[in-house]
């Protein structure tokens, strides 16, 4: 079966891990004001693993509108701390505060992965991932987002496990794709079952 596969998001990781897995696509922005959607559903006192969820059925809804004849993957991730969400901070400052609320404690990031087809969701997946971050000193913490911020100052929580964040954590529980925002073993088994792609 060929059918087209729109990727509802302008991550870099969540592109190079669909290609990594060897799967076509395309990707489209899907322009979403997240932070909006997040205070509106955190004021409603959902949970960071619905909000996950939603903003990941958002971004492959409108997407899906735009392209009804393709399959299409939208993603999210959140970052929750004491039952607090942290978005991600607006400049260095706000990321080296972040920092140091998240040194030596543990947090999760949940991973949402919602699939469209013909305009309306056919499967979703939010993998949960416990992070352990290491005690780091203030200096420590002020020097890696100095040495980093270029390439981190998009990411939740300010940390790309797959490059010197992973220098931050002690221990990792759960799935290291859902660490880097998408739950690609997860996906791959979907569109593998669906005939979407080939074995």
């Amino acid at each position: 079966m060929t059918c087209r596969i729109v990727l509802a998001s302008k991550s870099q990781i969540r592109s190079l891990l669909l290609e990594k897995a060897g799967i076509e696509f395309s990707t489209v922005d899907p322009a979403i004001d997240e932070k909006e959607v997040k205070l509106s559903y955190i004021s409603n006192n959902y949970p960071a693993h619905d909000i996950a969820d939603v903003l990941a059925d958002m971004k492959a809804r409108k997407i899906s509108n735009r392209f009804p004849d393709s399959i299409v993957i939208g993603c999210d991730q959140i970052l929750d701390f004491n039952s607090k969400i942290l978005s991600k901070a607006k400049d260095q400052d706000e990321l080296i505060y972040q920092l140091k609320q998240l040194q030596g404690n543990k947090h999760k990031l949940h991973a949402a992965c919602v699939v469209y087809n013909a305009q309306k969701p056919e499967w979703r997946f939010v993998g949960s991932v416990s992070m352990t971050m290491r005690n780091l000193s203030d200096r420590y913490i002020l020097k890696y987002v100095k040495d980093n911020w270029d390439d981190i100052k998009h990411s939740v929580g300010g940390y790309q496990i797959e490059n010197s964040g992973i220098s931050l954590f002690s221990k990792i529980d759960g799935d290291y794709f859902s660490v880097l925002g998408l739950p690609i073993i997860q996906l791959v088994g979907h569109l593998l079952n669906r005939g979407v792609i080939e074995q």
